[in-house]
C-alpha cells in the first residue's frame, strides 16, 4: 500500500532544497578582487582577503620598520599565511614594475631599491598630467583619472598637492603615490587669476568649488559688516567656512 503523501512536508522539503542551493552559492561565491600591492594591506582589506588578525599584525610590524615585501614568497615569510591562502592571493599581487624586472636578481630591501630609482626620477607637474599619466598611479583607474581631470578643470589649476585628500575615491596609497610622482610647478600656476573675494558677488563667489551659495552669502554678509577680508584668520570667522580646507582655499584667493 503506497504511503500517503503529506502536502505540508513536501512543501517544506521544496523550500529546504532552495535554501540549500542558495547557501551553497553563497559559500562558493568569490568576492571580486582587483590587483593590489600587498605592502599596503589595511586591517579591513586584510580581513576581507581572509587573513587573520595575527597575520595582518605581522605585516604591519614589518612595514613599521620601513621594510617592504618584494614577492609572494616574502609575503608568506613575513605574515606566515597558509599555502592555500597564498595561492588565492598571490595572482592579485601587484608590485612596482622595477621590482618585477629585477625579480631574478639578488634582492635588496624595497627601500634601498626605491632610493636608487629616485636619482633617475623627475616629478611631473600635476597640472600637465594626462589621463594616461594618472592611470599609471597605483590605485587610480580610468574612471578615477577622469574625475581628477574634471576636478582640475573646475579649479583651473591645482595649487596644492594636499587637495587630493579631499577628492572622493582616492585612497591613502593613491594619494601617497601621487605625491611621489607629481608636484606643482610655478610655470603652470603663475597665470592663474585669483578670486577677488572682496569684490565678487554672491553668484560669482558661489562658482568656486569650495564655496556654495549659502557660504557665498555669508562671505558677502561678513564683508558688509566687517569690511574687507584681509587674511586667513578673517576667513575662519565666516559661518560655514570649511576650515579643514582653509589653507588650500587661501591659495586661490586675492585679499
Amino acid at each position: 500500500m503506497p504511503l500517503k503523501s503529506d502536502p505540508e512536508k513536501e512543501k517544506w522539503m521544496a523550500i529546504q532544497s532552495e535554501l540549500d542551493v542558495e547557501k551553497k552559492n553563497f559559500n562558493t561565491q568569490k568576492q571580486k578582487v582587483f590587483p593590489f600591492n600587498p605592502n599596503f594591506i589595511s586591517d579591513y582589506k586584510g580581513y576581507k582577503l581572509g587573513m587573520s588578525v595575527a597575520e595582518i599584525d605581522r605585516l604591519h610590524a614589518f612595514r613599521r620598520k620601513n621594510s617592504y615585501v618584494n614577492s609572494a614568497e616574502e609575503f608568506q615569510k613575513v605574515t606566515l599565511v597558509s599555502d592555500s591562502l597564498l595561492n588565492e592571493l598571490a595572482p592579485y599581487f601587484k608590485f612596482p614594475s622595477w621590482v618585477t624586472k629585477r625579480a631574478t636578481q639578488t634582492r635588496g630591501s624595497y627601500k634601498q631599491a626605491y632610493s636608487k630609482q629616485q636619482h633617475l626620477f623627475v616629478q611631473q607637474d600635476i597640472n600637465l598630467a594626462s589621463k594616461e599619466d594618472l592611470i599609471a598611479v597605483y590605485g587610480i583607474g580610468e574612471k578615477l583619472a577622469t574625475r581628477l581631470l574634471l576636478e582640475r578643470e573646475r579649479f583651473q589649476v591645482f595649487l596644492s598637492m594636499e587637495q587630493f585628500q579631499f577628492i572622493w575615491g582616492l585612497n591613502p596609497e593613491a594619494i601617497q603615490d601621487l605625491q611621489k610622482k607629481f608636484t606643482i610647478k610655478s610655470s603652470t600656476t603663475t597665470s592663474f587669476k585669483k578670486i577677488a573675494i572682496n569684490e565678487l558677488s554672491v553668484k560669482e563667489l558661489s562658482q568656486f568649488p569650495y564655496f556654495n551659495y549659502s557660504l557665498a552669502k555669508e562671505i558677502v554678509k561678513y564683508r558688509s559688516m566687517n569690511g574687507d577680508i584681509k587674511e586667513i584668520a578673517d576667513l575662519t570667522k565666516i559661518k560655514g567656512m570649511p576650515n579643514d580646507k582653509i589653507k588650500i582655499i587661501a591659495l586661490y584667493l586675492e585679499f
